[in-house]
């Protein structure tokens, strides 16, 4: 096998190592059962006690009450952009949203052809180069919740603090989930694609109030409904068996580094190498403003299209792979998320010293 490289993509993103070997150990044999974790059914006691611990580790991690389910459910985030709404506004109903890139555009999208929408507050004039404090927008007052995307991948956004307009939060939590320590107890609902920070493709985590399940129409189907995976312990059909071992495999890796109070002080310092490696630049550009700028994924610019076309190229011939920006507005994106070392992080740097010193 060649040298692992260092994967910056911004999902399917990087795992910790250590869960890798385990899961190829596993994927053979696992629990020394003779047969793998691929082929074990769904019903089986083993196959109930990887569900079990998940859940009961990410409740541990995310403090998370008992009020609350959590569900292991398919279809990635963006089913969620519809099933949000649908259980949780009837048509006459209104749902706030602040509209902070492109998944918030679509999560908009398929919130208005259910329900009525209202976009409290829009970055996009300005590239969605920021997220707004609370004294920017208002929110209608018989709005049922106020939706938001906490941490913008394609543009390299990121809220640093959540809301607080009085109106039950609900986020889409993808890309910076168990980054960082939080609150839950103001969130009616939170989901999260596992495919960035908490394993594989193929499940998608929800976190919802016990008491919104009940809220969906009787004529929504019946696969759409919360209520129905909550019921059910999120096993109504075949759910991802192996994707949901994985993410439990994360958080049991995670739980080993100190939880998640001790990721949030590395993906910390992480961001700051680079954040620092860019101001102090005159070569390169940060995307984002300042003070909205995301610990997962780092945005920026080089002064023309085609040195940022040679710095992805010379960069992946380095091993530092995955760093073109996304389509929508070029530049370069280094995604850093909670697996990422910190070594990864300071030879990008050393090679953007490098870089620029050969072309700046």
């Amino acid at each position: 096998m060649p040298e692992r490289i260092y994967n910056f993509s911004p999902g399917p993103a990087t795992l910790p190592y250590e869960v890798l070997q385990e899961a190829s150990r596993d994927v053979l044999n696992f629990r020394d059962k003779g047969i793998g974790i691929l082929e074990i059914s769904h019903r089986s006691k083993e196959f109930s006690e990887v569900i079990q611990e998940a859940e009961a580790d990410l409740r541990e991690l995310m403090d998370i009450p008992d009020d609350y389910y959590v569900l292991f459910l398919q279809g990635g985030a963006s089913t969620q952009f519809a099933m949000v709404p649908m259980n949780l506004l009837m048509p006459d109903k209104k749902g706030a949203y602040l509209n902070t890139g492109t998944w918030a555009k679509k999560a908009i999208k398929e919130a208005k052809t259910i329900a009525k929408v209202q976009v409290a507050y829009s970055s996009e004039d300005s590239s969605f180069d920021h997220v707004p404090t609370d004294d920017q927008y208002d929110v209608d007052e018989d709005a049922e919740y106020l939706y938001f995307v906490s941490n913008n991948t394609i543009y390299g956004t990121q809220f640093h603090k959540f809301p607080e307009k009085g109106k039950m939060l609900v986020s889409d939590m993808s890309s910076d989930i168990l980054s960082r320590r939080f609150d839950i107890r103001p969130f009616g609902l939170i989901f999260a694609g596992a495919q960035k920070n908490m394993g594989p493709a193929g499940v998608t985590v929800v976190i919802v109030r016990k008491d919104l399940v009940n809220r969906a129409p009787e004529n929504l189907s019946t696969m759409f409904k919360y209520k129905t995976h909550a019921e059910k312990g999120s096993m109504f059909n075949t759910p991802p068996c192996f994707s949901i071992y994985c993410v439990g495999r994360v958080l049991k890796w995670l739980k080993a580094k100190g939880g998640v109070d001790a990721i949030e002080k590395i993906n910390r310092e992480k961001a700051k190498i680079l954040y620092d490696a860019i101001d102090n630049s005159d070569f390169y550009k940060g995307h984002a403003r300042p003070d909205s700028r995301s610990f997962m994924n780092v945005t920026f610019n080089l002064p023309t299209p085609e040195l940022e076309k040679k710095f992805v190229e010379e960069a992946e011939k380095e091993g530092l792979s995955g760093l073109k920006g996304h389509r929508s507005i070029g530049g370069i994106r280094a995604s850093i998320y909670n697996a990422f070392p910190v070594k990864g992080v300071e030879e990008l740097v050393e090679f953007m010293k490098e870089f620029e010193r050969k072309n700046g």
